[in-house]
């Protein structure tokens, strides 16, 4: 074990261990006037006051408290006094709906909730007849009407001794459950998973060996939702190295700037967010005049040779060295500043990402690792070696992983990061924890040598009508390449070819009218046939990566973007699938009017 870990078997621990680390910088958050740090003693001197608060408001060990509030340091200072306290975190999306947030709230018997701000609470306010354990809400930002702010809360500190949280602390276990995270929600009501403290810190060690990131004080730039496994866990792994968590400002335009700015070590984010990265890219190429962009082709192509060198463990020869050097200065340093000066790798999980578009990135010199998880295993099971790297692959089995697939190609995983099961549904946890095994609902294949391919969701399958099974995300993947395309859905079961919803990108909409000649208005957009053949163009560069089964024959413009709040998207940006079909089933109807050209 590393010198810098805090070497903690539970949560509160970790918190009150870390805070040995003196005047070192623990977080890093913007505000109107400026940026404002918290070192890691008055994150832990904050942890405790909060759970000595917790404690004289009547919280016991045991007992839920729920978070609902964007990414930022309140939330994380919310969550360590909690676990100090000896509590279990329920985090709810800030994007919720009042109903979303009542099965939240209601399934885990929470006690108290963290609120951000009054539009939050009146998210409670409009459910809380139906939560009748829910005894306190908290506002975290100004006042609201049936809810005490977070000052008035902490002033209750005083009346209980610091020896208290110690005792909390000592009280908790490693097999109690940490926390209750709500799954998305894609293919059903969300069910809460159990994960225990041992479960999040078996993850933890995971991803911190195989990031080499014992010897190191990584900066992780804070704005995927906290509600989400995948951010808690990078939360937590920086915490336990003495590393720095460098908060959004909140405006999710804003979060390609930011990123640069915060200038991470370590940069995790979800496929969308490197997909816009690249559409920028292509996009500012594509406005350049004609040498800029055969320069840029050609500095690319270098990019992509010395890196499939180096990875064969051969040197660079002086010509190479040269060629690569020149297409640095010229190109590709240009890419890697977008995430800033201090980038030594990036990660990328909780959906698809197409391998083309991590290509484009190596070649840029930015490392992204593909991993794979789900929120059942901590978003933890594989992850890609960051010395070798198998593109359109999610890596290998980390430590302490087991990985097997079924006969049916299911995937399996099984480890100390696996969950304990879903709280308060017996059924639903029997049916997915069989002898020791997770079983994902996830199709894959494994190589040789151990590297998984995810080749679909078993729910998610499209059968057609001459019984082949297509996985649609590969394909969605792949039209999402296009700059012009934000959102693609593959439709087909139990029909002769397939077709897919699109969506405009609504960042690239202005220039791709400016190149057609007409008007910047989406819904028009959507209908006319200059638009509809250059989407087609790219669709059949996307085609042809594909058996002719797999490939789309029809599709369709739709007016508008899907959303977050219209509930037609995840707070990771996934497709609620299933929604979609039935919300647009006539739109795909449609797309089979008329036979495919």
């Amino acid at each position: 074990m590393s010198e810098r870990t805090t070497g903690a078997t539970t949560l509160g621990r970790l918190v009150l261990s870390a805070q040995e680390r003196g005047e070192d910088v623990a977080l890093r958050y913007p505000t109107p006037t400026g940026e404002e740090t918290i070192s890691y003693a008055e994150l832990g001197q904050s942890s405790r006051e909060l759970a000595q608060a917790l404690i004289a408001l009547g919280i016991e060990r045991g007992d839920v408290v729920a978070i609902l509030c964007s990414t930022r340091a309140e939330w994380t200072l919310c969550e360590l006094g909690a676990q100090c306290a000896g509590a279990i975190v329920a985090p709810i999306y800030h994007t919720n709906s009042p109903e979303e947030c009542r099965h939240v709230l209601a399934d885990s018997g929470a006690r108290l909730v963290f609120c951000e701000d009054a539009e939050q609470v009146a998210k409670i306010a409009a459910i809380e007849r139906d939560l009748p354990r829910l005894a306190h809400v908290i506002v975290l930002d100004g006042h609201a009407a049936g809810a005490n702010p977070i000052q008035a809360l902490r002033r209750l500190a005083g009346k209980v001794e610091p020896q208290a949280v110690d005792e909390r602390v000592r009280a908790v276990a490693p097999a109690d459950i940490a926390t209750l995270v709500y799954t998305s929600g894609t293919t059903g009501p969300p069910k809460g998973c159990m994960l225990t403290h041992a479960n999040l810190l078996s993850a933890t060690a995971m991803y911190r060996g195989q990031l080499e990131l014992d010897d190191v004080q990584p900066v992780i730039y804070m704005f995927l939702p906290l509600a989400h496994v995948l951010a808690r866990v990078a939360q937590i792994v920086v915490l336990d190295v003495g590393g720095t968590l460098a908060y959004w400002a909140g405006d999710s335009k804003k979060i390609l700037e930011e990123v640069a700015a915060a200038s991470p070590t370590h940069f995790v984010a979800v496929p969308r967010i490197y997909e816009k990265l690249h559409t920028g890219v292509v996009s500012a190429t594509d406005s350049a005049r004609p040498p800029a962009r055969l320069l840029f082709a050609w500095a690319l192509e270098a990019g992509r040779r010395a890196r499939r060198t180096e990875r064969a463990g051969k040197p660079l020869g002086r010509l190479a060295r040269a060629r690569l050097r020149l297409a640095d200065r010229l190109a590709l340093a240009k890419v890697r500043a977008l995430f800033g000066e201090q980038l030594k790798m990036a990660l990328v999980g909780a959906a698809p990402i197409d391998a083309g578009l991590l290509e484009f990135f190596d070649a840029c010199g930015v490392t992204v690792l593909e991993g794979y998880g789900m929120t059942e295993s901590c978003a933890t099971a594989t992850l890609n070696p960051l010395h070798a790297p198998r593109f359109g692959t999610v890596g290998k089995a980390l430590p302490d992983t087991e990985v097997m697939l079924t006969e049916g190609g299911e995937i399996l995983m099984r480890g100390p990061h696996v969950f304990a099961g879903y709280h308060g549904d017996p059924a639903a946890t029997h049916a997915t924890l069989i002898d020791g095994w997770l079983h994902s609902g996830d199709l894959g294949e494994l190589s040789g040598d151990g590297y998984l391919t995810v080749t679909g969701r078993k729910k998610d399958l499209i059968i057609t009508s001459s019984g082949k099974n297509v996985a649609p995300a590969n394909i969605e993947n792949a039209l999402r390449e296009s700059r012009w395309i934000s959102e693609a859905v593959v439709y087909g079961d139990r029909r002769h070819y397939l077709v897919c919803m699109l969506t405009l990108d609504a960042d690239q909409a202005l220039k791709l009218a400016e190149r057609l000649g007409i008007a910047a208005d989406l819904p028009a957009m959507a209908q006319d046939e200059r638009v509809r053949e250059l989407l087609q163009a790219d669709i059949d560069v996307a085609n042809a990566r594909f058996a002719r089964v797999e490939q789309v024959k029809r599709f369709g413009i739709l007016d508008h973007d899907l959303t977050q709040g219209a509930g037609e998207l995840t707070p990771t940006m996934k497709v609620k699938r299933a929604l979609i079909y039935e919300r647009y089933a006539d739109f795909f109807d449609h797309l089979y009017d008329e036979e495919p050209r």
